[in-house]
Order: structure tokens, then sequence, then C-alpha cells
């Protein structure tokens, strides 16, 4: 049976993950909005990580005997003014999401609770990789400045980036012509 305390830590981390999903759905509306189809597809991938990040909690809660309880949800953003200013969003908020994971595992390792740890270990992996690729995005989108041409060049690059397998954030999994 999963520890009270880090039970109720875990729900308020499904709500965070699931902000953090929402965050990113609206970066994905703010770039689309700007006619920026490659950012919006890399933002969207995003947003299905944490949507992933979210369930790995849940289930957690739930193969340990737990109750998940979700939280509402907070609007925390939904408007920028560059899309340089989005990317310096995410990194900041990845590294929000991390210090949340730091706190999990304070919280877990007081109650003596190790089962968690195999679960918030990979999350301290994922966090390094999280807050590395928005921050190397906003690095160069600090660099091209406002050369058109270099936002479309990285627009274009961030369009490469490929969907987990099964994606419903995927247009393909819901535009199939019949």
């Amino acid at each position: 049976m999963i520890e009270k305390k880090v039970r109720d830590a875990m729900n308020e981390q499904i709500k965070h993950e699931l902000e953090s999903f929402y965050i990113y759905m609206s970066m994905v509306a703010y770039f689309h909005s700007q006619n920026l189809d490659g950012m919006a597809h890399w933002m969207r991938c995003q947003a299905h990580e944490e949507m992933i990040h979210a369930m790995k909690f849940f289930d957690h809660i739930i193969d340990r005997g737990g109750k998940v309880t979700l939280q509402d949800l907070k609007q925390i953003k939904t408007t920028w003014k560059t899309p340089l200013e989005a990317m310096q969003d995410a990194y900041e908020h990845e590294k929000f999401i991390t210090a949340k994971i730091n706190n999990l595992i304070k919280i877990s390792r007081e109650v003596n609770d190790y089962t968690s740890e195999p679960l918030l270990s990979w999350f301290l992996n994922e966090q390094i990789e999280e807050e590395k690729n928005t921050e190397k995005v906003s690095r160069e989108l600090a660099m091209v400045g406002s050369s058109k041409e270099g936002i479309l060049m990285l627009d274009r690059e961030l369009a490469t980036r490929v969907f987990p397998a099964g994606s419903p954030l995927n247009p393909l999994a819901y535009n199939v012509v019949a």
C-alpha cells in the first residue's frame, strides 16, 4: 500500500503533468496562429509526453493500492509575444517540474517509500532531457533573433520530431480518410 503522504504528492504531480499538457497545447495553438506549424508539431509531441507522465503516476498509485484523485487544473498562460518567449516559458516550466520531482523524492525518502524510487529515478532522467531540449530550442531561437529566415529554418527542423507510436495527438491518428 502506498503511503498517504506519497499518494497525495503524486496526485498533485498528476495535476502538474496535466497542466503541462494544457500549457503545451496552448503553445500548439499559439504556434499554429503564427503559421509555425513545425513548432506546433514539436510542442504537440511534447504535450503527448506530458500525458504519458501523468499516466505513469496515475498507474503507480493504482498499482500500489492507492486512490487517484484528480485535481482542478489552472489555465496558466495562453498567449506569447514571440516564439522565443513561448520556448523560454516551456524551459522555465520544465525546471518547475524538475523541482516538483525532486520534492517527490524527498517525500518518498522521508517515509521510507523505496518502492517509488524506480519511477522517480526515471523521471529524474526524463527531466534532464526535457530541460535540455527546451533550453536548446530557446537558445536557437535567441540566436536567430527576429530573422524570419532563421525562424522558418528552425520551424522546419522542429517539424521532424516523431510522435510516440499510437499518439492520439498525431493528426494522422484521427484524420483517416475512409
